[in-house]
């Protein structure tokens, strides 16, 4: 899996990471944040996060085109600049008058403007690590590994933001509205640790920084030229892609909103026992541990290798024991914690993931990319399908909300089983999806069409806002009963365009 790859690429995946961190600390908590310090109605907030969802995926289509003039490494380093200054407006308390909510929206435009530079243009650069002949058969995992690497950060960031609300609610005497800024603080450390690491190893990824319009005339490559028309369908191509996605992405982003109204409404507020066990990301990181080590375990070319994993898989095991032993009699479940649960699931079913596609492979029948991506989105129809059945027989939003103490609360276990079916599907589409722009898209046009890929993610981030307007009146299991129709449907327009897509792909 992290053999033959390019020292760029954990580079450009770590410098990623930190970003990533503080990003999801943030978006762990904003809805609610949004609805404790303005007052907001689920319909509103969850219109304001979508807007914001949107722009941070929208944005990269215009540092796309400014990278494919002045470079990637320039736009990315200026991002991460403009990003900082938004997160450290955003910390700033201010209330939750007419000013801090515009100095809010003013914040959340530095920093979808800092991603737009950032984001896309970087993964521009991990796939221009591939370019190079002696790496181009190991693009598809190397992408696995760094969207592994941005979940690592996601997976700590909702503990992150639980724990240092908690903190200053409790030691500094801070209101619940004003704590949420604490963990927006958060993301301005963790992007100063980025950009140290993007400088400090630079030199392994120097050469990915220059786009082909800004090398000097007569430098550009042979390869770097298609034949009359190539451009056009490959282009048309990616435009299909685009178009599926953005309904992946309207499902799958409920998790800030519509899923974890659920989690804050409708499920169980404590757990005991091995239950509780899931919701403490120190013992997440355990099981991770026990995968990684038990891959370790059958791949490893020597004894002592071998021995090493064995070991690793006993002290892991070792620790979860213990922890069992040290649990308190009940654990609190806040509702931004779930969120933890699908960056977990990412990091550790990666490998399997990798280990399945490339055991396929080797017997000539690994799906292309968009055969994956399709796959995916029927993955995610299952995921809602959980969903859909553990609301059966609740009260609708509104009626929980009035119900008081008749309120009916159901197990943690529908959202846990939820989320590790959709990174099932998102393992299937996101990295594959990248890795099939990086690849397919006309060399001039990198930056663009890696920004079209984020486009089509911007619409279905605002897309996401449904869900909040659905939020109300509506039975729970018709909520999810669209999101369940509408991948389905999305998974049939892509195997109608499978044709013309995996010869684009070849």
């Amino acid at each position: 899996m992290f053999e033959n790859q390019p020292k760029g690429l954990y580079a450009l995946a770590l410098a990623n990471t930190g970003e990533r961190f503080g990003y999801y600390t943030m978006i762990a908590v904003f809805a609610l944040f949004l609805r404790a310090n303005f007052g907001l109605e689920p319909g509103t907030a969850g219109l304001i996060y979508s807007s914001f969802l949107m722009l941070v995926y929208f944005l990269p289509v215009v540092g796309g085109l400014l990278a494919d003039i002045f470079g990637y490494g320039k736009m990315v380093t200026v991002g991460i600049m403009i990003m900082f200054l938004g997160y450290v407006a955003l910390s700033v308390p201010l209330g939750g008058g007419d000013t801090a909510f515009w100095a809010m929206v003013g914040a959340l435009l530095l920093i979808s403007a800092g991603t737009g530079l950032f984001k896309g243009n970087l993964q521009v650069m991990v796939g221009n690590l591939y370019d190079d002949p002696q790496y181009s058969d190991r693009r598809d995992a190397a992408f696995s590994i760094f969207y592994m690497a941005i979940n690592i950060g996601a997976m700590f960031a909702p503990t992150a933001a639980v724990k240092i609300m908690e903190y200053a609610q409790t030691h500094l005497g801070v209101s619940e509205a004003d704590s949420y800024h604490f963990a927006f603080g958060v993301a301005c450390v963790s992007l100063i640790l980025s950009i140290a690491i993007y400088y400090a190893f630079r030199s392994t990824f120097r050469h990915t920084e220059r786009s082909t319009m800004s090398k000097a005339k007569g430098e550009a490559t042979a390869a770097e030229q298609l034949a009359p028309g190539e451009t056009g369908r490959r282009v048309v191509a990616l435009i299909l892609v685009f178009i599926v996605v953005i309904f992946f992405w309207m499902a799958f982003h409920q998790n800030g909103l519509t899923l974890t109204f659920f989690a804050n409404e409708f499920t169980a507020k404590s757990a005991s026992g091995l239950q509780s066990m899931a919701f403490d990301v120190w013992n997440l990181v355990a099981c991770i541990f026990i995968v990684y080590a038990l891959f370790a375990v059958f791949q490893s070319k020597t004894q002592r290798a071998k021995g090493i994993a064995l070991g690793v898989i006993a002290a892991a095991v070792a620790f979860l024991v213990w922890r069992y032993f040290q649990l308190p009699a009940s654990t609190k479940l806040d509702a931004p914690i779930y969120q933890q649960f699908n960056p977990c699931f990412v990091v550790a079913l990666t490998p399997v993931s990798i280990a399945i596609f490339g055991w396929l492979a080797s017997r000539g029948k690994e799906p292309s990319a968009p055969r994956k991506i399709a796959y995916g989105m029927l993955v995610a129809a299952v995921a809602y399908v959980i969903m859909a059945v553990g609301s059966l027989g609740l009260l609708t939003p509104n009626e929980q909300q009035a119900a008081g103490e008749a309120a009916t609360f159901v197990s943690p276990n529908w959202l846990i089983g939820t989320y590790l079916v959709l990174t099932f599907g998102e393992l299937l589409l996101s990295p594959m999806g990248i890795s099939f722009v990086t690849k397919v898209a006309p060399p001039k046009l990198k930056g663009l069409m890696m920004g079209g890929w984020f486009a089509s993610t911007a619409l279905g981030n605002f897309l996401v806002s449904v869900g909040g307007y659905l939020w109300g009146d509506m039975p729970l299991w018709q909520v999810w009963c669209v999101f369940i129709g509408l991948c389905v449907l999305s998974a049939l327009f892509m195997f109608a365009m499978m044709r013309r897509l995996e010869q684009v792909a070849k």
